[in-house]
C-alpha cells in the first residue's frame, strides 16, 4: 500500500499560496504533500549581455535546497563555491520549461528570474518547483501588464510538472520520497494544459521498463498535470 493508502492514480494534497513573498513581482509557495517549494519571480529591466539589442527578453531560474529541507543537514552549496551537478541540472530544467511557454519577443528586453527554494523535501521537488514557478511567472507578468509595462501577455501556454513511476510493479503518480528511493522506474513529466509535451525524464533502476509501463505512467502524468493546471487556475483566480 502507498503511504496513507493513497490510490495509485492520486496526487498528494496540493496547495498554492500566492504572494507569499511581498517584495517579489510574483510569488508562490507550492505544497505537494510534505514537499514545500517557495518560488519567487523577479523582473529586471535588462537581459544577459549576449542577448542585448536582439529585441527579446529572457526567462531563467535558480534552484536551491535549504540545509534542513531533508532529514539530515546538507551543506549550503555556496560553501563549496559552486552549485552541485544536480542543482545545475534542475535549475536548467526549470528555465527550459518556463521559456517553452513564453514569447520572448513579446516580453521585450527584460529578464524574469524565478528562484525556487526548497523549504521541505519529500520527493518531487523539481516538479513542485516547475509547477509553482509557472504561477510565480504568471503573477510577475500580470504585474507588468497592470503597470502598463506590457500591453499583451507573453505567456502562451500553461504548464505543470509531475512525477510518476513503477513501485513494486505498480504504476503510481506523484511519488514521495519513500516510494522514489525504491522505485524500479522514476520519471518526471513537464506537460502543458492542452496536452503538449515539454520534457520527459525517465530512468529505470533495476530492470528496463516495458512500453506498456511507460504508456501507463505517461497516462498517469497527463491526468496529474490536468489536475495541477486546474489547481493553478483556481489559485490565480483567488
Amino acid at each position: 500500500m502507498r503511504p496513507e493508502n493513497r490510490p495509485a492514480d492520486a496526487l498528494r494534497p496540493v496547495r498554492f499560496e500566492l504572494d507569499f513573498s511581498p517584495y517579489a513581482e510574483g510569488s508562490c509557495l507550492a505544497v505537494f504533500g510534505n514537499t514545500k517549494v517557495l518560488c519567487n519571480a523577479s523582473v529586471e529591466d535588462n537581459v544577459p549581455p549576449w542577448m542585448r539589442g536582439r529585441g527579446k527578453g529572457w526567462v531563467t531560474a535558480e534552484y536551491a535546497m535549504l540545509p534542513r529541507a531533508t532529514h539530515t543537514r546538507t551543506r549550503r552549496e555556496v560553501t563549496s563555491g559552486k552549485p552541485s551537478g544536480r542543482t545545475q541540472e534542475i535549475q536548467r530544467l526549470i528555465g527550459r520549461s518556463l521559456r517553452a511557454c513564453v514569447d520572448l519577443k513579446a516580453l521585450g528586453e527584460r529578464q524574469i528570474t524565478v528562484d525556487c527554494d526548497v523549504i521541505q523535501a519529500d520527493g518531487g521537488t523539481r516538479t513542485a518547483a516547475i509547477t509553482g514557478a509557472w504561477i510565480a511567472l504568471k503573477r510577475a507578468v500580470n504585474y507588468l501588464i497592470e503597470e502598463d509595462v506590457l500591453k499583451t501577455d507573453p505567456i502562451h501556454a500553461q504548464l505543470a510538472a509531475v512525477s510518476a513511476g513503477v513501485v513494486d510493479g505498480e504504476c503510481r503518480l506523484d511519488l514521495e520520497y519513500e516510494e522514489d528511493r525504491v522505485a524500479e522506474t522514476d520519471a518526471n513529466f513537464v506537460l502543458t494544459s492542452d496536452g503538449g509535451v515539454i520534457e520527459v525524464q525517465a530512468t529505470a533502476e533495476d530492470r528496463p521498463m516495458s512500453r506498456d509501463q511507460f504508456n501507463q505512467i505517461f497516462a498517469l502524468a497527463e491526468k496529474g498535470v490536468g489536475e495541477l493546471c486546474a489547481a493553478q487556475l483556481a489559485a490565480l483566480k483567488g
